[in-house]
């Protein structure tokens, strides 16, 4: 049974119940999980930032705000922080115009004893969801996102067509 207060056409109740379930399911299932990281003194862009490079060694500022879903400027910020605690350093490379992010041994020693019980965190909040469901849901994800993706690279197309004459 849909449950809105929005009186509107079928499919705009449906679309706007799922949303709605979509993102309190979300927030309540991310607030669970990350309440550990207060223990750790870091916040959830802190931990995304360290965990990116954790995993996949290090990174451009751009690079990890697109692994983050941050913007930039957003991530200028947050690694300014966890710099000052020395838990990552930047360091210039070759083309002087791109600075490598990187874990320091202060910073690897905090996410490898923060990790484990983070993602310990993750398997007991979907835990919910048997292993079909699970895989379900993350398909479904996925093809919300690839939708998300593709009008935006729909939009961009039209923009350029537009402003091309033959």
């Amino acid at each position: 049974m849909i449950r809105t207060q929005y009186k509107g056409a079928r499919d705009e109740v449906s679309a706007l119940s799922a949303f709605v379930k979509l993102v309190r399911a979300a927030e309540s299932v991310s607030a669970r999980i990350h309440r550990h990281l207060v223990d750790a003194g870091l916040s959830v862009s802190q931990f995304g930032v360290l965990e990116a490079i954790y995993h996949l060694g290090p990174l451009s500022q751009s690079e990890i705000a697109k692994k983050v879903l941050k913007s930039t400027g957003n991530i200028t910020l947050v690694i300014d922080n966890l710099e000052k605690r020395d838990l990552v350093k930047r360091e210039r490379q070759e083309d002087r115009r791109y600075y490598a992010v990187s874990l320091t041994t202060k910073g690897r020693k905090l996410i490898s004893g923060t990790f484990p019980r983070h993602a310990a965190k993750i398997m007991e909040a979907m835990g919910a969801l048997s292993s079909a469901e699970q895989e379900a849901l993350g398909n479904l994800c996925r093809k919300l996102g690839l939708r998300q993706q593709e009008k935006k690279s729909d939009t961009i197309n039209q923009k350029n067509k537009g402003g091309i004459h033959e």
